[in-house]
C-alpha cells in the first residue's frame, strides 16, 4: 500500500485502509452501487438456468418415461430459475455421476449441482474443492442395504465379505472407517455409477450395498422385488445432502443460498403454493404486517441485495410450493417413498430446518 502512503502521509493507518477498502468495493462494483455477477449475468444472458442432477434417483431427481424431470433436487433447481428468471420451465438438466460433478460445477459446465451432495470441509475449503454450500436440504446418514434372506443384521455380520460401493463418494470413506472400528476386514467392490453399483448388488456379486439411506430406500423402489431388500438399523455417518455452487461468485452463491432458505422459511409461516398470492395480497393492503411485506418483496430491498427481483420469494413460493410441500411430495407421503420427515422437520419440530431471519 506505498502508493497510498505517499498520497495520504499524514493519514492513520486505519483510514488507509478503509480508503482501500473503498476503492476495491468501487472497483467490484463499477462505481454504480450495483451488485456484479458474472454467472447471475450469463445466466439472464442464456436465459436458462444449466443445473448437475444425478437423473436417477427416484424421489430426488429422476427422468420419467416422458422425459420430464422431477424430485426433491430437481425442485430446487426450478425454485432458483423460478427466482432469478421468473419461470421454474428455465432449467437444463444435466445427469452428473460422482465422479464428474466437482469437474462439471468448477469448469462452469453447471451453474448450480442439486445433486444429493454431502457438505464436508475437504469440500467446501478453498484448499479442497472450493464450493460454496447452500442450505441443507436433506439431512440424511449413511446405511447398508442387504437381502432379507442373507442373515446380515448388522456391520460385524459382513465381515470378510463383498460389499458394494460407489467410488469417488463420502460412502467409501465411511465404510472403510467404520470397518475399520470394528476391526473388520471385508472386500469394497467399487463401481464409477449408482447404476453400476446396483446391478453387481442385484446380480449377487456383493452381500451387501452402502450408500445414503434415503438413496438406499430409493433404489430399493425399482428393484423387481423391492421387499426381499432389508435396510440395516446403523446408521454409519452424517450426511447432510446440500445444494452447491463454486466459492468463485459469492454473489450467485447468496442468491443460491436464500432462494433455498426462503423454501423453508415459507413453511414455518404457512405460506403455500396454494396460498402465495393471497398471502401477498394480504401484505400489500396491510401496511403494519411489515415481516411478511418484505419477505414477499412488497417493501425493502431484499431481492436487491442479492442480484434478484424483488418479488423472488413469491416466483418460487407459486412454482413449487415450500420446503414442506416439496419434501412431502418427492420423499413424503405423498411419494412410493414415504420417508418419514425425521431431522428434515421443522426446527420448532424437533427438526433441523431452520431459516436465519429475512431481515
Amino acid at each position: 500500500m506505498p502508493f497510498l502512503r505517499k498520497l495520504l502521509p499524514k493519514r492513520s493507518l486505519t483510514s488507509t485502509l478503509g480508503l482501500a477498502l473503498l476503492l476495491v468495493s468501487c472497483a467490484a462494483d463499477g462505481g454504480g452501487g450495483g451488485l456484479q455477477s458474472q454467472k447471475i449475468d450469463l445466466i439472464k444472458g442464456r436465459a436458462k438456468l444449466i443445473c448437475g442432477v444425478d437423473g436417477k434417483l427416484p424421489g430426488f431427481s429422476f427422468v420419467g418415461s416422458d422425459g420430464a424431470y422431477s424430485g426433491l433436487d430437481v425442485d430446487v433447481c426450478k425454485a432458483v430459475a423460478a427466482s432469478l428468471l421468473g419461470d421454474p420451465a428455465k432449467v437444463d438438466y444435466r445427469d452428473l455421476n460422482s465422479s464428474e460433478r466437482f469437474a462439471a460445477l468448477a469448469s462452469g459446465e453447471v451453474d448450480l449441482l442439486s445433486r444429493n451432495t454431502t457438505e464436508t470441509l475437504s469440500r467446501d475449503a478453498a484448499g479442497g474443492n472450493g464450493l460454496s454450500f447452500a442450505p441443507t436440504t436433506f439431512y440424511d446418514g449413511q446405511g447398508v442395504m442387504a437381502a432379507a434372506g442373507s442373515g446380515v443384521k448388522s456391520l460385524k455380520d459382513l465381515a470378510g465379505k463383498p460389499i458394494c460401493v460407489e467410488s469417488g463418494t463420502t460412502t467409501e470413506l465411511n465404510l472403510a472407517d467404520r470397518m475399520r472400528e470394528i476391526k473388520a476386514t471385508y472386500t469394497p467392490l467399487k463401481f464409477q455409477t449408482g447404476d453400476q453399483t446396483y446391478a453387481a448388488y442385484l446380480q449377487g456379486r456383493c452381500l451387501a450395498v452402502t450408500s445414503d439411506r434415503s438413496q438406499l430406500a430409493a433404489k430399493r423402489t425399482s428393484f423387481p422385488d423391492p421387499a426381499a431388500h432389508l435396510l440395516l438399523e446403523e446408521v454409519l455417518s452424517k450426511e447432510p445432502l446440500t445444494p452447491a455452487t463454486t466459492n468463485a461468485d459469492p454473489v450467485w452463491s447468496d442468491a443460491v443460498r436464500w432462494s433455498v432458505y426462503a423454501l423453508m422459511q415459507a413453511e414455518e409461516l404457512g405460506i403455500t403454493k396454494a396460498n402465495v398470492a393471497a398471502k401477498l395480497a394480504q401484505a400489500k393492503a396491510n401496511p403494519n404486517l411489515a415481516d411478511l411485506r418484505r419477505f414477499l418483496g412488497v417493501e425493502g430491498d431484499f431481492g436487491k441485495t442479492l442480484g434478484l427481483p424483488a418479488d423472488f420469494v413469491v416466483k418460487e413460493i407459486a412454482a413449487v410450493g415450500n420446503y414442506g410441500e416439496i419434501f412431502d411430495r418427492n420423499v413424503g407421503p405423498g411419494s412410493k417413498l414415504k420417508l418419514d420427515r425425521g431431522l428434515n422437520r421443522q426446527w420448532s419440530k424437533g427438526g433441523l430446518i431452520y431459516s436465519p431471519p429475512f431481515r
